[in-house]
Order: structure tokens, then sequence, then C-alpha cells
């Protein structure tokens, strides 16, 4: 493309500008400066030589969050070999699949995903290698054992004086070339790897330092809360960050909401990156007791005080992130309404962008000062946007896009690619939404999900979820279809059912149906709600995974 330039171009500057600052942290644990990780790079990348890794292999990574994880993917798309990141949270038999489908040459893996794995149904690998130190777990390759036991002196005898700055020189990439494979599934009959080329990376990456490079400066903290192998975590918090020199901290471990909480406090981040069950469960737990008081509630209901008290509230939510934050973006999934509207009202930083794994991710985003209420944000540079409706402002239709960040296609799936990608290049993305006269996109549901009323109406569950799930003692829900009615299934609030017998949480959720269809058309009110004890299955991204549902 014309407007490209390097994406590692991008790496090495940071590494170079940033020389002597800390770069990656291991939360409550070791930090690497930018040189120990231009140092950790070229070791790896003299492990690769001098392995018969050749530019264009693919090198598997799986692992939660971490330094090495960083420095292995960083070390990988430097050597111009092809990163294939697989979520830590797929069980053996996924990575497997993924490994096998992607024809993975090396495979980097964490001390908790190794567990998991049976070497045996890898049989094209070469090598494993353990994240959190480098070593060799298992060699099937002469030249890749020699190289990893003589790696320190090989490092030294090219590097006699030192290594320093002037010896970083990465592999020069080329717009349409491919720099990683990511796997949207681990199921076999699933997989579908989607190939983003450098300038689907350059894209994402441009685009962020420059809308968010004035506010989040070089040396400013930032906590990588997402899985690095999924493209939002990967491109918005763990690219951007360390190409733009910011000081970046793993949590290493599950994020529970104590942990993140905790690391808000100590690392003070400026900028808080996060899907929509972990902000939702700060402030339904953390926030709305403590306005929902009769003192809070009367003093926000005197418009003499109103402004001061949501002030006040504002500042503690504030504090709960750390207290130097310039905004929130919410992405992956649909924000809670209730959630929205009451950290606008009080004045927040909270702002919603929206973006796919075919385009690595951004699609649509605004800063919070330009946000509107229920958007997702506006086209992102290089990349157009369309709905296919008669009427794009008002009736629903599928977003399209095209453009820089676009994928070239699903590895191995030609099939796929060409029910994504149409012959003019736009992306079918499987999303409703509309298109507002000032460009700002709205999500109005998935394609898939989109339900036929009984008078052949359509219907969204999403938006009867989204009500749903701020009523009393409902946790979170899904809407199916039964025939002609509509039912939705419940997971209760654990902590709050336990003061109430089967009876009684089952007239609790009667109430809440009569309710809710008060406020919905006769075409989508609900026939029943019905209990669901456990937790809703979840995606990574933590969406819930609608198709295991389908059939209640």
């Amino acid at each position: 493309m014309k407007t490209f330039s390097s994406f590692n171009a991008y790496i090495q500057k940071a590494i170079i500008d940033n020389w002597d600052q800390d770069a990656l942290t291991d939360y409550q644990g070791a930090t690497l400066q930018f040189h120990d990780v231009a140092r950790k790079i070229e070791k790896l990348h003299i492990l690769f030589e001098n392995s018969n890794v050749k530019k264009g292999d693919k090198i598997a990574i799986c692992g939660r969050n971490s330094a090495h994880w960083a420095v292995a993917f960083l070390a990988t798309l430097t050597y111009g070999a092809v990163a294939v990141p697989i979520l830590h949270e797929f069980n053996g038999e996924q990575v497997q699949n993924i490994v096998n489908h992607s024809g993975a040459k090396l495979l980097f893996i964490g001390d908790y995903a190794v567990k998991t794995i049976n070497p045996d149904e890898m049989p094209a690998l070469e090598g494993i290698i353990n994240i959190p130190d480098f070593s060799l777990l298992i060699s099937r390759a002469e030249a890749l054992t020699y190289a990893r036991e003589h790696l320190n002196l090989m490092f030294g005898s090219k590097y006699p004086m030192a290594f320093r700055r002037e010896h970083v020189s990465y592999h020069q990439d080329e717009a349409d070339e491919l720099a990683l494979i990511n796997y949207t599934s681990g199921t076999t009959g699933f997989s579908k790897g989607v190939m983003l080329p450098y300038r689907s990376l350059w894209g994402n990456i441009e685009f962020i330092i420059n809308r968010l490079g004035n506010q989040v400066r070089p040396g400013d903290n930032l906590l990588s809360i997402l899985p690095m192998a999924h493209m939002y975590g990967m491109a918005v918090e763990f690219l951007f960050g360390f190409c733009h020199g910011c000081h970046l901290f793993f949590l290493t471990r599950l994020p529970s909401p104590a942990i993140i909480a905790k690391a808000f406090t100590d690392v003070q981040p400026t900028l808080v990156v996060t899907v929509p069950l972990i902000i939702e469960k700060i402030i339904r737990k953390k926030v709305f007791p403590k306005i929902q008081d009769n003192r809070i509630r009367l003093l926000l209901a005197m418009p003499v005080v109103n402004k001061k008290v949501k002030e006040r509230i504002c500042k503690e939510v504030y504090n709960a992130f750390g207290g130097r934050l310039y905004q929130i973006i919410v992405g992956g999934a649909a924000l809670s309404k209730e959630v929205e509207e009451f950290l606008l009202s009080i004045g927040f930083p909270l702002t919603v962008g929206y973006g796919t794994t075919e385009c690595a991710p951004l699609i649509t985003y605004c800063d919070w000062k330009e946000f509107v209420r229920g958007c997702c944000g506006k086209p992102v540079d290089r990349m157009e946007v369309k709905i296919l409706s008669q009427d794009p402002e008002n009736i629903p239709g599928e977003i399209v896009t095209r453009g820089c960040n676009v994928m070239l296609g699903y590895y191995k799936n030609e099939e796929a690619t060409h029910e994504a990608i149409d012959e003019d290049g736009w992306y079918h993305t499987g999303d409703l939404g509309t298109l507002s006269a000032s460009n700002h996109l709205f999500i109005r549901g998935r394609i898939k999900n989109m339900l036929l009323g009984a008078n052949g109406q359509n219907v969204y569950p999403e938006e009867i979820e989204d009500k749903l799930n701020s009523m009393t003692m409902v946790s979170e829900s899904i809407v199916i279809q039964r025939g002609d009615k509509l039912i939705a299934l419940v997971h209760p609030d654990k902590d709050e059912m336990m003061n109430f017998s089967q009876e009684e949480m089952e007239g609790i959720m009667e109430q809440n149906r009569k309710e809710l269809n008060e406020q919905l058309p006769p075409y989508s009110r609900l026939a029943a709600i019905e209990l669901h004890e456990e937790e809703f299955a979840k995606t990574p991204k933590k969406s819930i995974k609608r198709y295991l549902y389908k059939n209640y």
C-alpha cells in the first residue's frame, strides 16, 4: 500500500529510542528494560538462524501474558517468521489442532499450558521451548539442540564488545507479507486461521499512536489485562504500548476482580483497555451499592448539589482504576446500557470501540470526548465502513468494511475467505448496525443471533438481554426461541440468591418478566424466564457461547 511503512521499524525505533527505560514487567516480578528485550530478541534470532528456521516459517506461542511471551512474539516478527499466538485458555487438543493446522515449526509454551499438551500429537514440531526461561523442553532436531546448548557462546562470539543499540536491525517487512495467523477457535471443524499481514498491524498501531500518543506518553504505565493472543489485547494494549515506549505490566495469572483492583492501584495506568464483563463487575459490585443508599439518592435528586455529588462519585470511580487514567476503552462485546449511561452521567472518560480479529482488530473508534451514547466510534483511518441497508441511518443492515486493516483471508480455507470478503474487497462482519449522519456506528446485533418473531418481525436478543441484565437478581442472561415463543435463560446473582428459596427466586424472575415486557413491543416479549444455575460458557473475549444454548 502507498501509505505503508515497516511495522518492524516501529519495534526497532521503540527499542533504540527507549534503550535504558523500563519496558516489560511481570506484575510483582522482574522488569526488563528495552535493552534487555533487545538482547533477548537477538539471542532468539541466533537460535532461529542456527536451527534452520527460515523467514516465513510458523512459530506458535501459547501461555499466559508475560514479559517472555512478549519477547517470543517480538522476536518472531522481527526475524521475519510468522507468529501463531494461541490462547492459553484453549485445552490441549485445541492447542494441538492449531499447531498442526498452522504447520508450526516451533512452539513456545507457558508452564500452565504445557501440562495440557501431548507432544506426540504434534509430530511436525521440531522443538518445544519453555516460555519462562527459554529452555528446550523437547528437541527433535540436532541443530536446535546444539544451538540452544551453545547459545550464550554464539551470542558472545557475535558481540564480543557487548550488544549495543546500533546492533539492532530487524526484518524489513512488506505491506502484504504475512505477519501472524490468529485462530478464532481451537476446534478442528470450526478453526479459522485469520491471516494478518504486516499492513494490518501497522495500520492499527499507526492509528492508535496518532490518536492517543499525546495523551498516553512514553514512560507511562499500562496494565495488560486482556490475553495478548487475542487481537484486541495484542494491538491496543501490548503493541501500542511497546511501540510508544510505555512501561507494560503483565498480570501473569488469572485476572480475578480482586487481583485487577489491586493492580490498578499499584500500576496506576494511563489507559485501561478492557471487555465489558470486567468493568461491569467492578461497577456493579464496588460502585452501585455505594450510590444506592437513600442519602446519596436524595442528594442526586437535588439539582443544587447534583453536580457536586456526581463529581465526587466520578472521582471515586476514577481512583478505583488507579487515579491517573486518561480513558477506558471498552470493546470485544456490547457494554451494558445501564453501566454505560451511569458512567457517562458522571462525566467518566469512557469510550467504546468496535473491531474483529479479521481487522487486527480496529474498525471504529473515537476519543471519549467525541463519544456518543450507545455508539462504537467512527471508522478508523484507512478503513471504509458501510451498512447494507436501504436506510443505513434507521434500518439495521450488515456492517461491511474494507481497507488497510483487513486480513488476507483464512489460512487453508478459500471457501470461508470468499464468503467473508467479496470481489470488491469488502469484509462482511456478520454484525448488524446503523451509521448516523455524523458517521458514528451503532451495533444492533449479530445476523446469526437474530430471531424471527411470531408475525415475522426481526427480534434482536441482545437488546432484550441488555434490559434484563439490569434487573433484580440477574447476573447474566441469554434469550432463545422455542417454536414461536421467546424464553430467557437467567443465571442469577449467586451472592444474593443464597437468601431466597427456589420458589421465591422464580417469583422474582416472573416479576422481572412482567416489568420487562412492559418495555418491549408485543412481538419481542418473553413467554418465560428460566433459572440457569451455572454461569454460561464463554469465549475468550467473555461473550456467551450462544450456540450451546440454542436448543435448551
